[in-house]
């Protein structure tokens, strides 16, 4: 097949752009490069530099494509509070651009990383698709209605449609920003480094952490399977893991005594948010493969830095 990963440069998109070339698709690839890295990315990918509204430029990449893998967007919870017009002007407004492209040159099939922010507080363990979503970020809301306008213009344009919302990703080449970092490669990273951990409240704020290869799988099922046409669906593992958890994973795997700091300061977020993965199980017959500890010493074992800092630190013991 032939298939466009906008975003395609990022820490989800190079893993799928990757694994897709390896199994002799061709693959195309856009990103501005403001959060992603073109080095990461197999010789074999046809990458471009650019924005998905640089309309001529997308038309060119759109052309014989059988799938659009709609990727590109800002990620950061608590970076969208403090720039909303940014979070609404790329995630939703870059969505309705490469759906109005889309539609133009004719591409049947777009499948949109969304996000389980979109859920926002709920009452349950669980969250399933039924659930009227209450996102509390920016970021969430930009997610919401991306969604909304992936069904709408293809329900108009007889495009064929699905939106995955995807929980908390981590995995190898997950870049450490200096503000708003992921927790899981920052907490790796501090707690290699022998650097101090900053936790909220009690710990106890849960959330499901779910490796990149298993979402790579839940994004390939996606462009081919059969009656998803509109869906919406969630890609978790169905487990939840509280900071105060993770923290004790992430001793275990590293070997090391992490050094915390128990702050009430409120963080944002919600308190828990754990994926109901029972649609995804019936549509895409997806089943995460590889569990939190399993995830953490893959990371450490194929993150080059991790790597580094790991024997860094053991050539100090």
């Amino acid at each position: 097949m032939r298939f466009l990963i906008t975003g395609g440069a990022g820490f989800i998109g190079a893993a799928l752009a990757n694994h897709l070339v390896r199994q002799g698709h061709t693959v195309r690839v856009l990103d501005d490069l403001s959060a992603g890295d073109s080095a990461n990315l197999d010789p074999a990918i046809h990458f471009t530099r650019g924005d998905v509204e640089d309309k001529p430029k997308v038309w060119r990449l759109l052309n014989k494509i059988d799938c659009v893998y709609h990727l590109a967007a800002r990620v950061s919870v608590p970076e969208s509070i403090l720039y909303p017009r940014e979070y609404n002007n790329t995630n939703v407004g870059g969505t309705v651009a490469i759906m109005e492209a889309m539609r133009d040159a004719g591409v049947k099939r777009v499948v949109l990383a969304s996000s389980g922010a979109v859920y926002g507080e709920q009452e349950v363990d669980k969250v399933s698709e039924s659930l009227l979503p209450n996102p509390d970020s920016p970021y969430g809301v930009s997610k919401l209605a991306a969604e909304g306008y992936v069904r709408t213009i293809g329900r108009l344009w007889s495009i064929e449609t699905v939106a995955l919302r995807i929980f908390n990703a981590y995995g190898p080449g997950q870049a450490i920003p200096p503000t708003h970092a992921p927790v899981i490669p920052q907490f790796v990273r501090q707690v290699l480094g022998d650097g101090s951990l900053i936790i909220y409240g009690n710990g106890q704020q849960t959330r499901d952490y779910i490796y990149v290869d298993d979402v790579v799988q839940a994004l390939i099922a996606a462009a081919t399977a059969a009656g998803i046409n509109r869906q919406v669906i969630n890609i978790g593992t169905s487990t939840g893991t509280s900071i105060t958890q993770l923290v004790a994973l992430i001793e275990k795997v590293t070997g090391h005594k992490a050094q915390t700091i128990v702050t009430p300061a409120v963080s944002g977020g919600v308190s828990a948010l754990v994926a109901d993965t029972s649609r995804a199980r019936k549509l895409l017959d997806f089943k995460p493969q590889v569990s939190l500890e399993e995830g953490l010493a893959l990371l450490i074992e194929r993150d080059p830095q991790f790597a580094k800092e790991k024997l860094s630190a053991m050539n100090d013991e």
